[in-house]
């Protein structure tokens, strides 16, 4: 009799260790599934940011190139600076170094 007691005893752990092993696998599963949710997030949160910031330097790119154009700084020299240009040309050459 005790054979046969050992040996339902035996027939019911199998399947309470595979229930629990069922249940820690859906416990896994639902962790994975929510850190995958969270990866996405960050991810689109990154691509927004990204997009951003292209947007943000392609207009300070054209703000560079309009600070740069030729005729505003020459403009910002005139009035600021109280440049002109040059009514004769000049060229001065340096002093040569005295021989030894």
């Amino acid at each position: 009799m005790s054979a046969t007691g050992n040996n339902q005893g035996g027939g019911t752990l199998f399947p309470l260790a595979m229930a629990l092993l069922t249940l820690i696998s859906a416990v896994a599963v639902v962790q994975i599934k929510q850190h995958n949710r969270n990866l996405v997030s960050q991810l689109d949160g990154m691509r927004q940011e990204r997009e951003r910031l292209q947007l943000e330097w392609a207009q300070l790119q054209l703000e560079q190139a309009t600070l740069a154009q030729h005729g505003r700084v020459d403009e910002l020299a005139r009035s600021q600076f109280g440049m002109v240009d040059p009514l004769d040309y000049q060229i001065v050459q340096d002093a040569a170094e005295p021989a030894r």
